[in-house]
């Protein structure tokens, strides 16, 4: 459907200029935006595709020279990446999940569908398992025995939750998200191996035929509101109590949350992390891309870790940690400085070890 730059900018709180009845019907990239496209330069480093594309509006950075653009029109957004979500909001099309519940699918007598919920074929709901209003279910989704989820949720193609999981309003699962597996949990008759290292931190071991055995997940998984789970990313359910994602969390695809797990609110999980076993997570904490945070240990508040680091140890409230293991960002970045005058520190130490015994070091020193 159509939107003047009026109404996109009233839909916004944002300034706009120009023919403002111009009609848009979706948004691009300046150099390959058409007369009816909303062209996306918000910053002033785009501006040089407007004249590759044949837009006639853009949305562009405060104070741009829109006419000497040769637009007809302009949008103006003080916070980019801000505007970008309302636009995208705004202009996004959505998913078909077409209309009630698809003759293909199957629900179980015992099941409680809301109103207003879509569906899709080849989906099952278990039984006791209630599903609240307005859900959009897509195909081949599976949601097992007495599993509780809120109002307006989204459960994507091939997404999975599993027996007595509980979920709040508004969430969505993603492509083949999997909600209340069995944790990763396994034990063997004898001390193993690797509880030998973890107590002694020596890599000497008796060695011996060891064979595991799985401890079962008797908990459960429960979600709160407004929380999203990316493609093929798992959050396993908990041994005994119930693995935990606060409300407003995000998490992104290929991504591996343990049993027992405990995260707060408004946290932001990047692809490819993963919080090991029984780990306890503050609000609004920020595990970027890679992260691995260990087992059975604390990340308070506020902490943003940086990409591909390796938290082994509590962090505090607050803090902004870096590297492998994880330190203060202060404490990374001068460390990284060191590494970096490694070389030419051991090419002092080889000349002076030449000056005072006669011979350059042996490579295997």
């Amino acid at each position: 459907m159509p939107h003047t730059i009026a109404r996109i900018a009233q839909a916004l709180g944002l300034q706009a200029e120009g023919a403002l009845d111009l009609e848009i019907t979706h948004a691009a990239e300046p150099a390959q935006a058409g007369p009816d496209a909303l062209a996306m330069a918000m910053n002033p480093k785009y501006a040089a595709g407007l004249a590759q594309g044949q837009a006639q509006a853009a949305m562009l950075w405060q104070g741009a020279d829109w006419q000497g653009m040769g637009l007809k029109a302009a949008i103006f957004a003080p916070r980019p990446r801000w505007a970008m979500a309302g636009v995208a909001e705004l202009l996004d099309p959505g998913y078909d999940f077409g209309d009630g519940i698809h003759p293909q699918a199957f629900i179980h007598p015992d099941a409680q569908i809301g109103a207003g919920a879509q569906i899709g074929p080849f989906t099952a709901i278990g039984a006791r398992a209630v599903i609240g209003a307005n859900a959009r279910i897509a195909a081949n989704v599976t949601v097992a025995e007495d599993v509780v989820i809120g109002a307006d949720v989204i459960l994507h193609a091939g997404a999975r939750v599993g027996a007595r999981c509980v979920i709040g309003d508004r969430y969505i699962g993603q492509p083949n998200s999997v909600v209340g597996g069995c944790g990763f949990s396994f034990v063997t008759p004898e001390p193993s191996g690797a509880e030998d290292v973890r107590a002694t931190l020596s890599g000497e071991r008796q060695l011996r035929a060891q064979k595991w055995h799985r401890i079962q997940s008797l908990g459960a998984v429960r979600i709160g509101d407004d929380v999203e789970l990316g493609a093929n990313s798992s959050i396993d359910r908990g041994t005994i109590r119930d693995t935990v994602i606060g409300s407003g969390t995000k998490i992104d695809s290929v991504c591996q949350i343990g049993h027992n797990v405990q995260m707060g609110e408004d946290c932001m999980m990047c692809g490819m992390a993963g919080v090991a076993g029984s780990a306890r997570i503050g609000n609004r904490v920020l595990l970027a891309g890679k992260v691995a945070v260990n087992d059975n240990i604390f990340v308070g508040d506020d902490v943003i870790v940086g990409g591909a680091s390796r938290v082994y140890t509590n962090v505090p409230a607050g803090r902004t940690v870096l590297g492998d293991p994880a330190t203060k960002l202060e404490t990374q970045l001068e460390i990284r400085k060191v590494l970096r005058r490694l070389p030419r520190l051991a090419q002092n130490v080889a000349g002076l070890q030449e000056a005072v015994f006669g011979s350059k070091p042996k490579k295997s020193d």
